[in-house]
């Protein structure tokens, strides 16, 4: 896991958001909070219309050539040297860290693809370490317990766990508690969870109840795969745990409104 520095604020306050392929197709919620938590710092936010996926499921499938097209597609949808807001770990991992390795043999992508991953962040982290969000005087609310679980690559390539722990202790009336199974795998693991259902099944299950355990009954995440995973094994073993994106969740609580029964799978 790298150490990275990081910039100050914009001074044009202009960023993109890179919505993923998960949040479009069965999360929308989610994307629209990251937009409202962006503004909410005073930026501006660009959705480049043009944007599809991150090319993740078809590099981790053992399918470089898709997923050079997919990534190849997306090279020019951002010019404009602003900062690429992702509001999930896992793409902002791929998209960081393995862009630019796909296009070895062709140096003059491989260089574009450097660029933009050097603009690429988590957007907890960009919340944190770039805009430094202070959430003191947001309105009091019901107090809370969450659990809080990272994908492995958000957790392994971009260290994306210390950001969630952070923002969610500094919310007030929010308890953030931990649970014996937080440094595994829900299971999904995109492919994986197809390929080899049985191990994914038994790797939720024990997610699902370690996080029931705890007396929390609401699952946040900054990774759509995973809550679509734990949420639908929740629901199937009639267990009490909703899930909630960490956008929505981070939103709701600093914009003083209830939960959103929508925003659950």
């Amino acid at each position: 896991m790298e150490t990275r520095q990081y910039p100050k604020p914009p001074a044009d306050r202009q960023v993109y958001l890179f919505g993923t392929c998960i949040i479009d197709l069965f999360m929308p919620a989610a994307g629209l909070d990251a937009v409202r938590l962006l503004e909410r710092e005073g930026l501006t936010v660009h959705f480049p219309r043009g944007q599809s996926c991150c090319g993740q499921p078809a590099y981790s499938s053992g399918n470089p050539e898709q997923a050079r097209a997919v990534v190849r597609a997306q090279l020019d949808l951002f010019p404009h040297d602003w900062p690429v807001i992702v509001p999930s770990g896992s793409c902002a991992g791929m998209m960081r860290h393995h862009w630019a390795g796909l296009f070895a043999d062709e140096p003059e992508v491989a260089e574009r693809a450097r660029a933009l991953s050097e603009r690429i962040y988590e957007l907890s982290e960009f919340l944190l370490r770039v805009m430094k969000v202070s959430y003191l005087g947001v309105p009091e609310q019901d107090a809370e317990r969450v659990v809080l679980h990272t994908s492995c690559g958000a957790r392994r390539e971009m260290g994306t766990r210390v950001h969630g722990v952070e923002l969610l202790d500094a919310l007030p009336g929010v308890t953030r508690v931990e649970h014996e199974h937080e440094s595994e795998c829900c299971g999904f693991g995109g492919t994986f969870s197809l390929k080899h259902a049985d191990i994914s099944g038994a790797m939720v299950r024990d997610k699902v109840a370690a996080a029931c355990a705890t007396g929390s009954k609401r699952v946040v995440s900054a990774d759509c795969g995973c809550l679509l995973n734990i949420g639908h094994a929740a629901k199937y073993q009639g267990a009490e745990l909703e899930v909630e994106h960490m956008a929505s969740f981070l939103w709701r609580r600093v914009n003083g409104t209830d939960a959103d029964e929508s925003l659950n799978p």
